[in-house]
């Protein structure tokens, strides 16, 4: 009971996956594994990529016979990268969601098209609204950066939150 990762968002878990694979390439011992060689710190950087290249699946439901994983959340949800980012700005500065559309579309015009981030953007606002109540009763867990959802830490937010008041 638990949450070791509650307040980590996807794509700083990313980030730091893909830094510790490219050092294990270049400098194997720089990686505090203890690998005595270039071959070893490659296949470990050949494991952790092919890690970062799955698709991330909250479910956790295994690949079909042929190896496909039936569930993307991203292709669902859109991009985490998006999601991370309208959290922090929502979270941190209490941006509405046409700054959020604003920020996003000016951060991410070359990875994002505006429709992306427009879907993502919906599925955001109504999710974080209509999700509160399982941050209220998630367990305790550390608090790691400068914005944490946990009800015991810096958010207080009621359950039943509507999101077309909040709109």
């Amino acid at each position: 009971m638990y949450a070791v990762n509650c307040d980590i968002p996807k794509t700083l878990v990313r980030h730091i996956v893909r830094w510790y694979a490219d050092r294990a390439v270049r400098n194997p011992s720089e990686t505090g594994a203890h690998l005595e060689t270039r071959e070893k710190g490659a296949a470990l950087a050949s494991i952790l990529k092919d890690i970062l290249d799955t698709p991330v699946s909250p479910e956790l439901l295994p690949a079909d016979s042929s190896g496909q994983i039936a569930q993307k959340t991203e292709s669902i949800l859109g991009a985490y990268e998006l999601h991370d980012f309208f959290l922090y700005h929502f979270a941190k500065y209490g941006a509405s969601p046409e700054k959020l559309r604003y920020l996003a579309k000016y951060a991410f015009a070359n990875r994002h098209s505006d429709e992306e981030i427009d879907k993502a953007l919906a599925v955001f606002i109504r999710r974080f609204f209509t999700q509160q109540f399982k941050r209220s009763c998630i367990p305790d867990g550390p608090k790691v950066g400068t914005i944490s959802l946990s009800p015991r830490a810096d958010w207080r937010m009621p359950s039943d939150a509507s999101v077309s008041d909040w709109l």
